[in-house]
């Protein structure tokens, strides 16, 4: 038997569980809270506040919950975040059901965007430019590696420079499905436009046992 021969039931596995994974997450955590991701200066803000949401030790749809809250308050680019109250931000957050980090949450959004502000007018395709963007996002208040890591998967499809990004919470989401950790080797099971989505799966199933276990019984053949 050849090498090719040997692992193709294999693939044909792995890539049943990776549609198995997309079929539960329907969509990216980005889109669930309200966001059309473009390369416009509006919704790229959008997905780094919701990776700042993300940073804090909070349940994922509370996060998706206080940023669509933010974003219908009308704190959508880092014009409006700056402009708007400390305030008006904890009471957004708190609609959002933010309580526990609202506070601390708050004054960092709002120093986020003056600094967005004062080094790229607002408009994060300017960092995109850095030599070293990824240092540059560390730099922003509220933004450590981890929400460096949750903001680049988000934009991996519009930023494809970063693609195939797996940061290392989705890599345990790929661990608990029995799925390769490789980026490279996750990137072959699906479509590029399906990796944000994808890799969102993977974190969710990291933090769900029930959701990985539920999709290794749909991929598993009859």
């Amino acid at each position: 038997m050849s090498p090719t021969t040997r692992k193709n039931p294999r693939d044909r596995t792995e890539k049943a569980v990776a549609q198995a994974l997309l079929d539960r997450q329907e969509a990216t955590y980005l889109a669930q809270a309200g966001v059309r991701l473009r390369n416009t200066p509006g919704p790229l803000y959008q997905a780094l506040v919701l990776a700042m949401l993300f940073s804090a030790r909070i349940k994922a749809d509370i996060a998706v919950a206080a940023a669509r809250a933010l974003f219908e308050a009308g704190l959508r680019t880092a014009q409006s975040m700056a402009k708007a109250s400390w305030q008006q931000r904890v009471d957004a957050l708190g609609e959002g059901g933010y309580r526990r980090y609202d506070e601390r949450t708050a004054t960092m959004l709002g120093e986020g965007a003056e600094l967005l502000l004062e080094r790229y007018g607002g408009d994060l395709r300017k960092l995109r430019e850095e030599d070293d963007p990824k240092k540059a996002l560390r730099e922003i208040p509220g933004l450590g590696p981890t929400g460096v890591d949750i903001f680049l998967r988000a934009v991996q499809t519009i930023w494809p420079e970063f693609a195939p990004y797996v940061d290392r919470k989705a890599q345990d989401g790929a661990r608990r499905l029995g799925l390769p950790t490789s980026p490279d080797r996750l990137a072959t099971l699906v479509s590029r436009r399906e990796l944000a989505r994808f890799t969102d799966g993977l974190v969710h199933a990291a933090l769900d046992k029930p959701l990985a276990d539920d999709v290794l019984a749909e991929a598993k053949p009859a």
